[in-house]
């Protein structure tokens, strides 16, 4: 989608709704972005949202997967028209997910596995 926003929140909730399985429950991990937070978007029943606290990028893996992504697939690269960005990202992420160790590690936090071996 072209925007973050309100709109395309709820049309990503509604499809993550979906998705999840009869009788199950989804738990969404979310920042405080305003898209994520208003009090327009309708929650769907099977899905909890937990928002991580404010200013605190190192407790969401998912911003160093797209560090990880702008840093091997993204970095010295002039996109001329935004389908040329879309084909990026979707080339960009159908190489990470062959990748599940990679994955894997890019969401580890020494810290979070403190006396785990």
């Amino acid at each position: 989608m072209p925007y973050a926003d309100t709109e395309a929140m709820q049309m990503h909730l509604d499809e993550i709704s979906h998705r999840v399985a009869r009788g199950a429950h989804a738990v969404l991990l979310l920042d405080r972005a305003g898209w994520h937070t208003t009090a327009k978007l309708d929650i769907p029943k099977n899905m909890t949202l937990i928002f991580l606290p404010s200013r605190s990028p190192e407790l969401n893996p998912v911003e160093n997967v797209w560090q990880y992504l702008r840093a091997n697939w993204f970095s010295n690269r002039v996109f001329e028209t935004y389908d040329d960005i879309i084909d990026a990202a979707c080339e960009a992420w159908n190489k990470l997910t062959a990748l599940p160790a990679v994955i894997a590690s890019i969401g580890m936090r020494d810290w979070a596995h403190i006396g785990h071996s």
